[in-house]
């Protein structure tokens, strides 16, 4: 079968439960993925995929006459077209995604599926369920998370509240964390709208610093170094800044910390993703679409508006309360 998940970050880690439910509820099953580039690295990690298929819609839309974006859809229609599936599942519901999921090559008797309505808070094109053979009633009120693992049952012929029984299971294994103990600040994002303040997390960080955290802070573009630099001075010993890495190396770091705390952005997701201690920062009221469910040691706080410190403070106790041991 094809999955169609082109992006964002968080969203395409928000998707990968469903490959752990459909090994468990499809024997046999072999699962190929569609993904823009920039996040291709971070699903070559994942042992239950076969094949990872990069496609650059975002590059090639900068130029959509140009040679080098004509050169690119030709080669991913031609690396598409390699296998036949028997199912397309295509979890974004955009006409982007949706016309990749009908260019897919389909086995005699297969089938190609997307959403037939949108739900509270996920982005849905109406005109998607033109482009594909089926489409999926799906609850108006529903988090992400099982929006994409009841969308994966339903495609199968089978009853959303049976893969929904269990919590979502990723598929990263857990790691020993380092000594001393690492928190991550995962900071950065591309709303100006999920941002947490920069004195708070400064606040957090020498609190966690004289306790004795390390406290470890990515970056990934000029502006967020500049951001995690100014951080990391105020903070002084203790506290250090990630060179930029690759996502799968980025993940490998951070499978290695005690402590994730991070906005609402693809890093703190992929923090989840591993099973981690995590407080997630909302500044939005999107935590009962997108939060993380089923662990009581990740946690959201906020909501409405930004949290102020003693709120993921106080939330940075229950999640370490909570966490399992990672021995």
């Amino acid at each position: 079968m094809l999955v169609v998940k082109l992006s964002s970050l968080g969203d395409v880690i928000q998707t990968l439960p469903v490959l752990h439910d459909l090994q468990q509820h499809v024997p046999g099953v072999q699962i190929d993925w569609v993904v823009e580039e920039a996040f291709a690295d971070l699903l070559h990690s994942v042992p239950s995929i076969q094949r990872v298929l990069p496609i650059a819609q975002r590059r090639w839309r900068q130029q959509p006459f140009g040679r080098a974006s004509r050169h690119g859809w030709r080669a991913f229609w031609a690396t598409l077209h390699e296998s036949d599936y028997d199912l397309v599942i295509d979890f974004q519901g955009l006409i982007k995604s949706a016309w990749v999921a009908r260019g897919a090559g389909l086995a005699p008797a297969g089938v190609s599926v997307t959403y037939a309505n949108g739900s509270d808070l996920c982005a849905y094109e109406w005109p998607v369920r033109w482009l594909v053979k089926r489409t999926v009633p799906m609850e108006q009120s529903i988090h992400a998370v099982a929006r994409y693992r009841s969308l994966a049952a339903r495609a199968c012929g089978q009853a959303a509240s049976d893969w929904l029984a269990k919590p979502p299971t990723y598929p990263w294994p857990v790691v020993k964390p380092s000594e001393p103990r690492l928190a991550v600040f995962a900071h950065g994002t591309t709303r100006l709208d999920n941002q947490w303040p920069f004195e708070h997390w400064l606040a957090l960080g020498q609190g966690l610093i004289q306790t004795g955290w390390q406290v470890a802070v990515p970056q990934s573009n000029d502006r967020e170094s500049q951001w995690a630099e100014q951080l990391q001075t105020a903070l002084g010993e203790g506290s250090m800044v990630w060179p930029r890495m690759d996502l799968a190396s980025l993940r490998l770091s951070m499978a290695k910390a005690s402590l994730v705390v991070g906005v609402d952005s693809g890093l703190s997701h992929l923090a989840i993703a591993q099973h981690l201690p995590v407080v997630q920062i909302f500044s939005q009221p999107r935590v009962a679409r997108a939060g993380p469910v089923g662990y009581a040691h990740q946690e959201a706080v906020g909501g409405e508006s930004p949290p102020q410190v003693d709120a993921v403070w106080s939330a940075y106790w229950r999640v370490m309360h909570a966490a399992p041991p990672r021995d």
